[in-house]
């Protein structure tokens, strides 16, 4: 089957619109364009009722607030639709477990957000969907990770398939230090789940992401906006704008150049210059050595270039006698050598 995960640039690449449109369905189209022209992989929405989400009783400032961003389910199928119109793939944390009913047609793979790793009927009811998942892992430790990866593959066992869950790291805070986004997990989580691995970021600006791709990130998600000026909602502050996405593209291409073929073996240019020749060295005479000598540690050395008796092979000369005269730093054959 065809990898879900690969993008068009290297990592796959997720642009984060979230509740950044604040409630406003006409904002919601203008990102949503602004994020299709920059050409990432997938353009991504949250789905959500302020009562389905969070409560009202234990929680009534939270559930106003999502309550305020609302978008109603014609709205959001409007975005996805124009989305997928453009070319471009379109996802959704889906967090009202509902809605899966009205959206499903238009998503291609699904995505938990890190609030969402413990929420096992989420969990469920998206599993059985039989799409492919990214999970985002903000909050958790490296237990709860793979228990609820366990648990994912349990419901359904297609999710075993690397090309079917996907990882990502990510810390639950808007912005994060540096040190807060902990990319060396992303190294961690391909050891121990061998599953694609990715990262969510929450940092500001994009050198985290770019550092995760070059550390071998596969999914990279990252906030979007039009621009981070007289934003009040947190998201803003680490959405990366238009120019910024297509910085981040071009940086990407250029450490998918850098990182080049796993397989180590001698590149053609420097076959082309002759350097396997001129760079290694081989077995010389130090010194000039009689017809009959035995060549020992004083009268051999081993010098560039590599001609003639390869400078592996030294050892296996100590203790054999020359044939003939040899001049000090001549090329050396085995026939000359008994």
């Amino acid at each position: 089957m065809n990898n879900p995960f690969e993008g068009k640039h290297g990592p796959l690449l997720i642009a984060e619109i979230g509740g950044n449109h604040e409630g406003d369905f006409e904002y919601a189209k203008k990102l949503t364009q602004l994020a299709i022209d920059t050409d990432v992989d997938y353009v991504k929405f949250q789905i959500y009722t302020g009562d389905s989400l969070v409560s009202s009783i234990e929680s009534p400032t939270r559930n106003k607030h999502f309550k305020r961003f609302e978008l109603s389910k014609d709205q959001h199928r409007h975005l996805a639709q124009m989305v997928l119109n453009s070319g471009i793939k379109y996802t959704s944390s889906v967090w009202d477990i509902d809605s899966m009913s009205w959206i499903d047609e238009f998503i291609s793979l699904y995505k938990i957000g890190s609030g969402d790793l413990t929420a096992y009927p989420v969990l469920k009811k998206t599993a059985q969907r039989g799409k492919p998942i990214i999970i985002s892992t903000g909050l958790s430790s490296e237990n709860e990770v793979l228990e609820t990866i366990k648990y994912i593959q349990q419901v359904n066992q297609v999710y075993s398939n690397k090309a079917m869950l996907a990882v990502l790291q990510c810390t639950s805070m808007y912005p994060i230090n540096p040190e807060d986004a902990n990319l060396n997990v992303i190294t961690r989580l391909k050891e121990v789940t061998d599953l694609t691995i990715g990262y969510s970021d929450h940092t500001e600006g994009s050198k985290a992401l770019q550092y995760a791709a070059a550390m071998g990130a596969e999914v990279l998600e990252f906030h979007f906006t039009d621009n981070r000026e007289g934003k009040e909602f947190r998201d803003h502050k680490v959405s990366l704008t238009p120019e910024e996405v297509k910085s981040l593209i071009t940086e990407l291409k250029l450490i998918n150049s850098y990182k080049g073929n796993e397989i180590k073996k001698p590149v053609q240019i420097e076959l082309d210059n002759g350097h396997e020749l001129s760079f290694r060295r081989a077995v010389y005479p130090s010194r000039d050595i009689k017809s009959g000598e035995v060549l020992t540690n004083n009268n051999l050395t081993v010098l560039r270039p590599n001609h003639g008796i390869d400078a592996r092979n030294y050892d296996q000369l100590l203790g054999m006698k020359s044939k003939i005269d040899l001049k000090k730093h001549q090329k050396l054959t085995w026939d000359l050598i008994e």
